[in-house]
């Protein structure tokens, strides 16, 4: 499929994006014959006009067609409705001082052990699993188990880019699936026991005009909570660290001004979205940049190059911590916008104001990082980073 999947394009899509968004906005990859949306309007609509596009796309296996994500109305709107009455923002507002005290814990243990750290393993991906994990009341020894989960269903997307891993990545996520299956259970049957203040219980019992979640469609939350709740954070925060590393100026700026931490995120969000693509199937015939894309065909709509439309975002390669507005399309758009992007930007204001607090000084220490495995995400497996550590209180944001 082009070079877009390529692990060289994957760490830096971004002229390629430039390339497609000038010349063909809209186009049918011939490899696999799914259409691909790269400028700022065409995605939004994407995202937003779902009479046109729908999301029951159910990529690679239909165990994920019970997915909010993959789902539409009327199904979609009552599931979210339930779902959002339990994933309250006073809920994501009262995980805060948790939040803090993980992150500065798994901060303080890499620091105690010398001046260099894998941001990913060390800190990125353990601190949104360990919020999920606690969320669930799931035990925190269950941590390495969640992570190769989370592993199993980003690789998916090679069952959408039908290459060779195809036939492996959806084997995988069925047997993910099942050893989710047979998880869950036993903490659903905890919670009616001894309900608790924790996500798993509200799931349990939130009720909208005489109607619950069953317990096959809490398992789908669940599923997309940690893949969506897991995956997005950890590269926001790695991404974060990337941005600052290649634009030392707005490093410095955002030291000075630590403020500007809300907005830095948000910025972070836009020019190096930590999900590059969204999928969506087109309900009848659309026209888009005077293309007929017929009923019923996958559109990839590309929401990092959408971020990075000049149209759209003046100076969008330049990395601009105080960026106001900032209209990015990073959590989606419409009645699919991210239920846990409240979350996701609690815990990159966090992530980002304890590392400019624990951190007087850091340098990536390698030239080049490995990406994600799965080709819709962005953000690095590994990345080794150098830090002179200070005892100062981390930035508050």
């Amino acid at each position: 499929m082009l070079s877009l999947f390529s692990s060289d394009t994957r760490r830096n899509p971004y002229p390629l994006y430039d390339q497609l968004r000038a010349r063909t906005p809209v186009f049918r990859e011939p490899h696999t014959g799914h259409w691909m949306l790269f400028d700022y309007p065409s995605v939004r609509r994407a995202l937003n006009d779902h009479q046109a596009f729908g999301s029951a796309v159910a990529p690679g296996a239909q165990r994920t067609s019970r997915w909010l994500i993959f789902s539409d109305p009327p199904r979609h709107t009552r599931m979210r409705a339930l779902i959002v009455r339990a994933f309250t923002p006073r809920a994501v507002a009262n995980l805060e001082p948790r939040i803090r005290e993980l992150s500065r814990g798994l901060l303080d243990r890499a620091i105690g052990r010398g001046d260099e750290m894998d941001l990913v393993a060390d800190y990125a991906v353990p601190l949104p699993l360990l919020v999920i994990s606690e969320m669930l009341g799931a035990p925190s020894a269950d941590y390495p188990v969640f992570r190769r989960w989370t592993d199993s269903m980003v690789a998916m997307a090679h069952a959408v880019a039908g290459d060779g891993d195809a036939g492996r990545a959806v084997a995988g996520f069925i047997a993910t699936h099942d050893e989710m299956a047979a998880y869950l259970p036993a903490l659903l049957a905890e919670r009616r026991r001894a309900p608790c203040d924790d996500l798993l219980t509200r799931l349990l019992e939130v009720e909208v005009d005489g109607e619950q979640l069953s317990d096959e469609e809490i398992l789908a939350f669940f599923q997309l909570l940690l893949l969506a709740g897991h995956e997005t954070t950890a590269n926001l925060i790695s991404n974060a660290v990337i941005a600052l590393a290649e634009f030392p100026g707005q490093h410095a700026r955002l030291r000075a001004q630590p403020s500007l931490v809300p907005t830095a995120v948000e910025e972070v969000l836009r020019y190096r979205s930590p999900v590059q693509t969204v999928f969506r199937m087109t309900r009848a015939e659309v026209e888009v940049h005077g293309q007929r894309i017929p009923a019923g065909e996958l559109v990839l709509a590309w929401t990092g190059s959408a971020n990075r439309d000049p149209a759209h975002f003046h100076a969008p390669d330049r990395f601009d911590a105080g960026r106001d507005p900032n209209p990015h399309v990073a959590f989606g758009h419409g009645i699919h916008f991210c239920v846990g992007a409240p979350l996701a930007r609690l815990e990159g204001r966090i992530a980002l104001g304890d590392i400019l607090g624990r951190w007087a000084e850091f340098e990536l220490a390698g030239d080049a990082w490995e990406p994600r495995e799965g080709f819709h995400v962005h953000g690095p497996t590994h990345l080794p980073v150098r830090y002179r550590a200070t005892h100062r209180a981390a930035v508050r944001a």
